[in-house]
């Protein structure tokens, strides 16, 4: 299959997103300063050590990856971060059942998590969350594949587009979550879910152009 996703890459894209929350870790704990817990950082980042713990061996299938994934961020993160990563990689495993998969069959997985996620989160696209970052990097990957575009190719076009409503999430007013009781001081802030969304998806990109 050209272009294929392998298990293999799905499982080096868990780690490249543990290594990317390491390395902005005082980042993100440092925007959640600003209009929540202060914990965003150091929570993903344990939560994430947990999960790259647990794929050693790594599982023989995406189903399962995206099971431990899941199960082991709703276990090891506090907060509203592990519940809403956990269920994005428990939503995606059951999409996922070939032992490689094409950027459609990819694609489709990661909206079934970023849908599990407005379904547990109740958040809406300019709610000032993760999904500022997620649901234009979805429609992004949609329409590279839709013109003819490999798994990378859709990945590089969704991290942009992640990046952007990651940005955008700056002048808005939070909706949602511990921001939202900051009413309009939550302006003038990137969303920490925001950023660590895009994270998710610059990790993919990055996988998935090394592999190809």
């Amino acid at each position: 299959m050209s272009g294929a996703v392998s298990i293999d890459d799905l499982v080096a894209w868990i780690h490249a997103f543990r290594d990317a929350v390491q390395q902005h870790k005082d980042e993100l704990t440092r925007l959640d300063s600003e209009i929540g817990d202060a914990d965003h950082g150091s929570n993903m980042a344990r939560g994430l050590d947990a999960v790259v713990a647990k794929l050693d061996p790594a599982p023989a299938s995406a189903g399962d990856l995206f099971k431990t994934v899941g199960m082991t961020l709703v276990s090891s993160v506090g907060g509203a971060s592990g519940p809403l990563y956990g269920t994005f990689f428990l939503r995606m495993g059951p999409a996922l059942s070939a032992d490689e998969v094409d950027a459609t069959t990819l694609g489709a997985a990661l909206r079934a998590g970023v849908e599990g996620v407005v379904a547990r989160g109740k958040a809406e696209l300019g709610d000032k969350t993760m999904i500022d970052a997620l649901s234009p990097a979805l429609d992004a990957w949609d329409a590279a594949v839709a013109d003819g575009s490999d798994a990378a190719g859709a990945a590089r076009a969704a991290a942009d587009a992640a990046a952007r409503g990651r940005d955008a999430t700056e002048p808005l007013v939070a909706r949602k979550g511990r921001a939202s009781y900051l009413g309009e001081r939550s302006a003038g802030h990137l969303d920490p879910g925001a950023t660590s969304a895009t994270l998710l998806i610059e990790a993919l990109r990055d996988t998935l152009t090394d592999a190809a």
